[in-house]
């Protein structure tokens, strides 16, 4: 068995089997105005949504495909599925989730993380949001964790607001293409001054073959409140790729405190071009904590537009690239306001030909006065083939601001591995001992049972690196 298979088989035990496509509501192939009008009637949405929806196919159409970071030569749009549901509705309990689809939520361990820490759960499999469930302590705190389409129609004036005013549709490609198209997602309210202490937690899985999903995830966090959020993704191994367009808003009011962590284990069949921003107001923080395994190419680069006096942006990011791999992430901030601080953190790992890219921006407007930002993006190669690349770019207008950035690439050496290997691990576990330490500051921001997670999934990818 080759290196590859090796890996790919291990994948496929715990994350990339699949379930027989069944599908209660489905579109045509391909992207048309008929197709998002569809989409729109199936979920019975406002007249109001529609229009965003019809504005946003008109942008998508109008705009080129990037020509910059990843190949995209790949994506044809005509080739993907843009809705497609295996579940008439969104149940509360888990009992009244469909059968095949709870099968794959239980091999994925959701259930049983709900059981033990968190304050709610999310799960969305294809297009739809399967099921939904928030604790009832923090219901009477006012605290709302629903599903994106729900908030539509229960929510209108808080998602009028709000929705695509952080992301609009025009910002890219992906942007409108997901506005156009968008179903599921999170939408979580937290009201001024409640503190949620446990997580909330959303889980997307891709099952079908050249699907696309995107969902719509908005966040706000009200003055003096705090929330940590945590998604995952999976999908299955195909011969044809599939395309994950996600968009996430998220808004912090005054004093707010707000940490984002995504844990994304894509097969290698998917294209992963996600859109995630923050405002952040004054005295507030956002927190990204980002970890990108898996897909065929990743294009993400979470950022902060720093609005108000003495906020803060905090964005940790990892990214392991494989075999015909491409990871192209990295981070942005833009201080808008005086006395803001921020930090970039950056750690890419690149093995069996994989590339990786760091793509970063810093911006200091003029008048932004004492601002701080720290960019530190670190690289390591496991061996001759591999590939990682460094774009930065620092744009800073006021002489009063202090920006340090800082990169280092290194390989593994053979002294590394043999003074392991002498101490009784075999050559995998060695590699593994390496790259878990040089992600330890990415690692420590988990949640344990995420930390355990990650570590099994980077001791699986180890064992495929040796031969």
């Amino acid at each position: 068995m080759t290196k590859l298979n090796v890996l790919n088989s291990k994948y496929d035990e715990k994350y990339g089997f699949s379930e027989p496509e069944r599908f209660v509501l489905k579109t045509e192939k391909g992207l048309s105005e008929e197709v998002v009008r569809k989409i729109s009637q199936i979920k019975k949405e406002p007249e109001w949504m529609l229009n965003i929806r019809l504005n946003a196919l008109k942008i998508f159409n109008s705009k080129p495909m990037p020509e910059w970071g990843g190949d995209l030569s790949g994506i044809d749009f005509d080739r993907y599925t843009y809705f497609a549901s295996s579940s008439e509705k969104t149940a509360d309990s888990w009992d009244d989730v469909p059968e095949d689809i709870k099968r794959t939520f239980d091999r994925l361990g959701i259930p049983e993380a709900e059981r033990k820490f968190l304050g709610g759960v999310g799960a969305q499999y294809e297009s739809q949001t399967v099921y939904h469930k928030l604790r009832e302590d923090l219901e009477r705190q006012g605290v709302v964790f629903t599903d994106t389409d729900s908030a539509v129609k229960n929510y209108p004036d808080i998602v009028k607001k709000y929705f695509s005013k952080v992301v609009p549709a025009g910002d890219n490609k992906f942007a409108a293409l997901n506005t156009a198209v968008w179903s599921g997602g999170s939408f979580i309210y937290i009201p001024d001054g409640v503190e949620v202490k446990i997580p909330l937690q959303a889980y997307f899985r891709i099952n079908a073959r050249n699907i696309g999903q995107f969902e719509r995830t908005l966040i706000i966090v009200g003055k003096g409140a705090k929330v940590h959020y945590i998604e995952g993704c999976t999908a299955p191994t195909y011969s044809t790729d599939s395309l994950h367009a996600a968009v996430v808003e998220v808004v912090a009011l005054e004093g707010a405190k707000v940490r984002y962590t995504t844990i994304q284990n894509w097969s290698s069949n998917v294209y992963n071009l996600v859109t995630k921003r923050a405002f952040a107001y004054k005295d507030s923080c956002v927190e990204w904590v980002d970890g990108n395994l898996g897909s065929k190419l990743t294009m993400k680069y979470p950022s902060v537009y720093l609005k108000g006096d003495g906020a803060r942006a905090d964005i940790l990011s990892i990214a392991y690239a494989g075999d015909s791999q491409h990871q192209d992430a990295g981070g942005k901030v833009f201080h808008l306001a005086s006395n803001t601080q921020s930090r970039i953190i950056s750690k890419s790992i690149s093995k069996g030909g994989g590339r990786s890219s760091y793509r970063g921006l810093v911006k200091v407007a003029q008048g932004a006065k004492d601002c701080t930002c720290t960019v530190q993006c670190d690289a390591l190669l496991l061996d001759d083939v591999s590939r990682s690349d460094t774009y930065p770019s620092m744009q800073v207008d006021e002489e009063s601001a202090t920006i340090a950035h800082e990169a280092s690439v290194g390989k593994v050496g053979d002294d590394q591995i043999f003074y392991l290997m002498q101490r009784g691990h075999s050559q995998s576990e060695a590699l593994a001992l390496i790259v878990l330490g040089f992600i330890s500051d990415f690692t420590k921001e988990l949640p344990m049972e995420y930390a355990v997670e990650l570590k099994k999934l980077i001791q699986l990818e180890m064992e495929g690196s040796v031969a």
